[in-house]
């Protein structure tokens, strides 16, 4: 995901946006996984905010 989706995903601001993204990236690095600055894994991303491991789209 992008800092857009985020964005749009959570309702908030992009500096905000940013901040999270980098927060969840440094708990995938400890995994051993490479990230990308200003993206995040979708999958992750959901099972983070929303204690869901699959992700549904919105109608």
């Amino acid at each position: 995901m992008r800092v857009s989706e985020v964005m749009e995903a959570l309702d908030v601001s992009e500096s905000y946006a940013y901040k999270l993204i980098r927060k969840l990236n440094k708990e995938l690095e400890k995994t051993g996984c490479v990230t990308i600055p200003g993206r995040i894994d979708r999958k992750f991303f959901y099972e983070q905010f929303y204690g869901t491991q699959s992700y549904e789209g919105r109608d």
